[in-house]
């Protein structure tokens, strides 16, 4: 059980180093401006249950798992855990770069108050759940994050703890080892071991969470259900980047790239009511919209687009000249308007749309990676990106 009353907490910060010093002379004026990570944060986890934690950057989450993990210590407020804390926070923390994994498994171990032999026990799993081989015998400092990440995990979920704290450490690893990362995940729940976990990835925080805190500012904006919490998230950065784009009309992308004959203007999902929307019911038809404005003249150009998953596996794509369709002569002004209608008949997961406008031999006008995000949600969950709705006949033979 974990239980947090009013926590706040308060960081003074300086412009300089030695200001610190000259606040503590005799009659010196504050030289310092006040920070709240956290303000009069309170709720409770009960055993078994699992806390999503969301928001933006700096809003506070990893500060609030340091408190109740006890590394740092509130301004005000009171912290309450019952139970063995394991802790999988920031990369680095932990572990002795100059010690081998399993050197770093045993002291790890110790600290939570294992015996030796019950270590000895737990490193077959251990070993097993990381998968780093020949290098479990290796220095810490010669991992790659992703083998960092592994072994940490690995030894946080197998020295039998009652609260298990993870900052965002599934965003590190690979596909395949987040996916068993979930469905430990699962088997803790079914164990009755409580859960705080960090992610910026909505899907899995529904997917995982009893229950989700959004926090803003380093306050609780909402919490309850995740579905709930995840929708007020999404509504509320929707609201921020469209009072962002009156001041700036380009669309942002986690990488873009491009000659800029053409330039695309929106990227627009639009539900089967003809309404934007960032979730979509599976085998809901859907219409994918592209505006742009040519800055050259251009002949026979291509626009295309491409869905991802979330760990950027690329799951369909198209284009016009795909399509077999020729969008003719353009010339500097112009604006196009193309739209791809698709049946959504994806798995329930959050998925990102990539856009992009080409010349004829595939290079690009504009090209916007991960432009929109999306989810898909469904009653009727399966396994993979395809939901090709399996119809089961079945007979007796006696």
């Amino acid at each position: 059980m974990v239980l947090l009353q009013n926590v706040s907490k308060l960081y003074r910060l300086y412009r300089r180093p030695a200001d610190r010093l000259r606040e503590l002379l005799p009659r010196a004026r504050a030289r310092h401006t006040d920070f709240w990570a956290l303000r009069d944060i309170g709720f409770q986890v009960e055993k078994g249950e699992t806390l999503g934690l969301v928001g933006p950057n700096g809003c506070g989450k990893s500060t609030l798992l340091q408190i109740v993990c006890g590394i740092l210590q509130p301004t005000s407020g009171r912290v309450v855990t019952l139970g063995r804390i394991a802790a999988l926070l920031e990369l680095g923390a932990g572990f002795n770069p100059e010690f081998t994994g399993r050197e770093n498994v045993y002291l790890n171990g110790e600290i939570m108050g294992l015996s030796r032999a019950e270590i000895d026990k737990a490193m077959p799993s251990i070993e097993s759940f990381a998968e780093i081989g020949e290098f479990i015998g290796r220095p810490v400092k010669e991992y790659s994050s992703g083998m960092y990440v592994r072994l940490a995990f690995s030894t946080a979920i197998h020295v039998d703890p009652e609260i298990l704290v993870v900052d965002e450490a599934l965003a590190v690893g690979d596909a395949v080892f987040a996916n068993r990362c979930v469905r430990k995940f699962q088997e803790l729940r079914e164990r009755k071991i409580t859960v705080l976990f960090v992610s910026h990835d909505l899907g899995l925080v529904k997917q995982l969470s009893d229950r989700a805190i959004l926090l803003l500012n380093g306050r609780i904006a909402a919490q309850g259900a995740p579905n709930d919490v995840i929708n007020r998230y999404i509504g509320l950065v929707l609201a921020k980047e469209e009072s962002k784009n009156k001041k700036d009309d380009r669309i942002h992308a986690s990488f873009r790239h491009g000659d800029g004959s053409s330039e695309i203007l929106g990227v627009e999902i639009l539900n089967a009511r003809g309404e934007a929307a960032t979730a979509v019911t599976g085998g809901e038809p859907i219409t994918v919209r592209v505006r742009s404005r040519f800055h050259q003249a251009k002949s026979d150009p291509m626009v295309g687009i491409l869905i991802r998953t979330r760990i950027g596996m690329d799951v369909y794509g198209t284009n016009t000249r795909l399509e077999r369709v020729r969008l003719g002569d353009f010339q500097p002004g112009d604006e196009l308007e193309v739209d791809f209608g698709v049946e959504c008949w994806l798995t329930p997961q959050q998925y990102t749309l990539t856009v992009a406008t080409q010349n004829a031999d595939g290079t690009s006008h504009d090209w916007l990676d991960d432009a929109v995000a999306f989810d898909v949600v469904d009653t009727r969950a399966a396994a993979g990106v395809a939901n090709l709705r399996a119809q089961v006949r079945w007979r007796v033979s006696r």
